[in-house]
């Protein structure tokens, strides 16, 4: 491995999520953890299962839910509804 800046790269999923690619330096035994829930998501889902597929299921169990999310089926405000600025800069 380098000491160059990596640069994270970001992709938009068209069901609404997003991909992120990085890299992460672990200790052995964390590496060997994430390896011991792939073998436990892999029987629960009875197929392989990538340290990054453990990973990223990690993450979505462990977090609380945004407070800035909105509830299904709320809508945006529409940009129309927004008052209107007059004058020049």
């Amino acid at each position: 491995m380098t000491n160059a800046p990596q640069v994270s790269a970001m992709h938009a999923l068209p069901d609404g999520e997003a991909e992120i690619s990085l890299v992460v330096r672990l200790p052995w035994e964390d590496v060997a953890r994430l390896g011991q829930e792939a073998g436990r998501l892999a029987t629960q889902m009875q197929r392989p299962v990538t340290l990054d597929e453990a990973v990223s299921y990690r993450l979505r169990s462990t977090r609380p839910p945004a407070s800035h999310a909105k509830p299904s089926g709320e809508q945006p405000a529409a940009v129309s509804a927004l008052p209107r600025i007059t004058g020049t800069a």
